[in-house]
């Protein structure tokens, strides 16, 4: 007995041994997950705000990252349309929420605003598989709560990078796929160290030859990562970015070059060769020419981003956090311009027009004949971006209290240089910049948010924020202007930059959510939101006047019920513009979509939703939004070079007034539905989205749209674990599994000669059925 007694003493003491580094580990995690959290609570919703939103688990976004680039990842939520220009999901991608384009949508990384503050896009390629150290995504859709960076017109993405694992490890990933699709990437973690210091490191390739001709992309990236947590301290350094050089392929086809040539085609990089190895042909199949392409037409960009993090918690009521932040980033990219007008790029007026032996212009119907020579010419710009984000926190019984605000400075000088040129025609200097203009912008804002709990399940939300740009560019832009009136007194020349705008902007949202027999939600919102023009929408208008900011009402009503078995919620919107910025079909020499304000738009719509879970390994749903995005009074503008203005010095318009008409690219219908299987390791997801009609132009022009389209990706995994391993992941990815064939993208314009009008519409195809495997192993 007393034999047994010892046996079952030491044993219990054994076990306890061997289970308090495990409890450690968990009490480390937990304490570290605490602090992580304070830097979030400035941007992001929690349970009781107001918002229409969709968490992403980080779970879900290891299930689905082989190497597509972010939009691909959150089509899964409502609302929300991917796009791509290699048609594979790789490298030039990009998304719209709710109708409205990526320079409306706001994306935070750790608070830190991630679009860039001239063009207020995200350039997805420019940070490569920062993805897989995401920890959590918030989705937020309309205007949102109030955050860092340029405003939410459509809806805002708010990333937070993952608590490094307390435990020793890492995971090594590879994929390969459909048209040399591929990925490999190599994570490492120290673990927690001394109690409180952590290193993490990351290495990621990725690449594709796209579906597209010579559509590629290769992609390179870091991420490193230490952190001090204290018992109620975090400081974390992070420096993450890429190295991207894609190929120009944002020209897309037409549906007459589709039909001759392929759907993979397209003409970016080339030029009329009479010994070329490819050969064009009209639609009796005549040959017409001969081509060639330019093997360095290519986009080539480096950025650095480096956040210096503190979150301290102060009691259990007080907290704060602290974000440095100083983004670094230089690109260019090489055009091959068959054909080029020199005027256009550069050269001098005597250099730029053809003349015959005297040195005479030479008249065609009384006009000078402009040298067309082909030319290489770069694209260059330098940015520096840097700010403080600052929050504190008061948590109460009935009261959470988050007040704060941010600074940032942006710089970015924007040049161009021509590389060579045909016959190297007098005035041709390589080392003379042909344009070179500046950019200098102060974005700063204030924000207060209360959540007050004023009885039982009723919650009062209220956020108010005052922003305050200052916005200044100057220099000669790369645009050529035939009746600009230069400091000379002369006329013509390259584009002259003089922007000089403030905006003051106040920003308040307030709203209720009410919570009613344990498994219901009510909530309702109101916001207001404002956003200044993008840079292109100053540059590129140098016939127009300057545009207007705009301004969004959003109003919001929902409902959400959940238990154990269902999800489901419903969301009204009514989103009342002002002056909003809308494309009018026109496009700039980059093709480029160009914007005009229109006074009063709006979009309004039903946002469903529904998950299902009737077995533990069975789950089915999915997500449908019906909206109308409309324009009041909208009159129609088409070039008409039958005119020509003597007042203005241009051709005049075409107009059409249209009464109330289609936003353009805002599809009525988007839905998706998803099947769900997990069992005994192996899981398979069957995901399916219908995105209905989009018109290029602010009417139904059947000569100019996206027709209706659907895809069904299937998702394979298993999961098992080896000695040396802590999973072993197998898992294939089909995409576009029914082979439809469809475009997820594409821009139009029209011109009119004498009454008569003539549309022009490019798209971008998507890869027909294709697949990518994918193995991850983490130790």
């Amino acid at each position: 007995m007393k034999r047994i007694l010892t046996f079952l003493a030491l044993a219990t003491a054994a076990g306890t041994a061997s289970a308090q580094p495990a409890l450690r580990a968990a009490q480390d995690s937990t304490r570290m997950y605490d602090l992580q959290t304070i830097e979030v609570t400035a941007t992001r919703a929690s349970h009781a705000t107001p918002v229409a939103r969709t968490e992403i688990s980080h779970e879900t976004i290891e299930r689905n990252n082989y190497g597509l680039d972010v939009p691909y990842m959150l089509t899964m939520t409502p609302s929300l349309v991917a796009t791509s220009e290699t048609g594979i999901g790789v490298g030039a991608t990009s998304m719209r929420m709710r109708g409205t384009d990526a320079s409306r949508l706001n994306v935070t990384a750790n608070g830190v605003p991630m679009n860039n503050p001239d063009s207020h896009a995200t350039f997805w390629y420019d940070t490569p598989d920062f993805i897989s150290a995401v920890g959590t995504v918030q989705v937020q859709r309309g205007a949102g709560t109030s955050t860092h960076g340029t405003g939410a017109f459509g809806g805002a993405i708010n990333m937070t990078t993952a608590a490094p694992d307390t435990r020793f490890g890492g995971d090594a990933s590879l994929s390969y796929g459909s048209y040399n699709t591929n990925k490999q990437a190599i994570h490492i973690g120290s673990g927690l160290m001394g109690g409180h210091w952590l290193v993490d490191a990351r290495l990621t390739h990725i690449g594709s030859d796209g579906y597209v001709d010579r559509g590629a992309t290769d992609l390179k990236s870091y991420m490193l990562q230490g952190a001090y947590y204290g018992g109620n301290t975090m400081v974390k350094l992070l420096s993450f970015g890429g190295k991207a050089r894609t190929y120009l392929t944002y020209t897309g086809a037409t549906k007459e070059e589709m039909a001759l040539y392929g759907r993979r085609y397209h003409t970016d990089g080339q030029y009329a060769s009479a010994d070329g190895p490819f050969v064009l042909r009209d639609a009796e199949g005549n040959i017409t020419g001969r081509v060639n392409y330019y093997d360095d037409h290519t986009d080539n960009y480096l950025q650095i981003n480096n956040q210096l993090l503190v979150n301290h918690r102060f009691n259990e009521r007080w907290h704060m956090n602290l974000t440095g932040f100083y983004t670094y980033g230089y690109g260019f990219y090489k055009q091959y311009k068959d054909d080029a007008k020199l005027l256009e790029n550069g050269f001098e007026e005597r250099y730029a027009y053809q003349t015959d032996a005297n040195g005479d212009f030479i008249l065609d119907d009384g006009e000078r004949i402009k040298i067309r020579k082909d030319l290489i010419r770069e694209k260059l710009m330098r940015n520096h971006f840097g700010g403080l984000n600052a929050a504190a926190g008061y948590t109460a019984r009935n009261l959470d209290l988050v007040f704060g605000g941010s600074w940032s400075y942006y710089a970015c000088p924007h040049w161009g240089e021509l590389d060579w040129v045909e016959d190297d025609p007098a005035g041709f200097d390589p080392a003379k910049r042909w344009y070179d203009n500046d950019v200098h912008k102060q974005d700063a804002n204030l924000f207060v948010k209360a959540d007050w709990q004023v009885a039982r399940g009723l919650h009062l939300f209220a956020d108010m924020q005052y922003r305050y740009v200052s916005y200044e560019a100057w220099g000669v832009n790369d645009n050529y202007v035939d009746n600009q009136v230069n400091p000379d007194g002369t006329t013509g020349g390259m584009q002259l930059i003089d922007v000089d705008k403030q905006y003051h902007f106040f920003n308040p949202k307030a709203g209720l959510t009410y919570e009613f027999a344990r498994n219901h939600t009510l909530y309702a919102s109101f916001a207001v939101a404002q956003k200044e023009p993008t840079r292109n929408d100053f540059t590129d208008r140098f016939r127009e006047t300057f545009p207007s900011a705009e301004r969004l009402l959003d109003y919001e009503v929902g409902y959400s019920f959940h238990n154990r078995w269902v999800t489901a919620g419903v969301n009204l919107y009514y989103m009342d513009y002002k002056d909003q910025l809308v494309k009018t079909g026109q496009i700039n020499d980059n093709y480029d979509a160009l914007n005009i304000n229109v006074p009063k738009s709006y979009r309004r719509g039903i946002e469903l939703s529904v998950a299902v879970r009737p077995l533990r390994w069975f789950s089915f749903g999915g997500n449908a939004t019906f909206s109308q995005n409309r324009i009041e009074d909208y009159t129609n503008r088409v070039i008409d070079y039958s005119t020509w203005n003597d007042a203005t010095n241009f051709y005049d318009y075409a107009l059409t007034p249209m009464g109330t008409t289609r936003i353009s690219y805002s599809p009525d219908v988007i839905a998706s539905a998803f099947l769900d299987f997990h069992i005994a390791g192996f899981e398979a997801v069957l995901h399916t989205q219908y995105v209905g009609d989009q018109y290029f132009t602010n009417y139904e022009n059947p000569n100019m749209k996206l027709d209706a389209y659907c895809v069904t990706n299937l998702n394979l995994g298993y999961t098992f674990r080896t000695r040396s391993a802590r999973s072993v992941r197998l898992g294939l990815a089909v995409y576009n599994l029914f082979n439809a064939e469809y475009s997820n993208n594409g821009y139009g314009y029209s011109e009119c000669y004498e009454g008569a009008q003539t549309d022009v519409a490019y798209y971008f195809p998507q890869a027909p059925t294709n697949v990518l495997a994918n193995v991850t192993v983490k130790f």
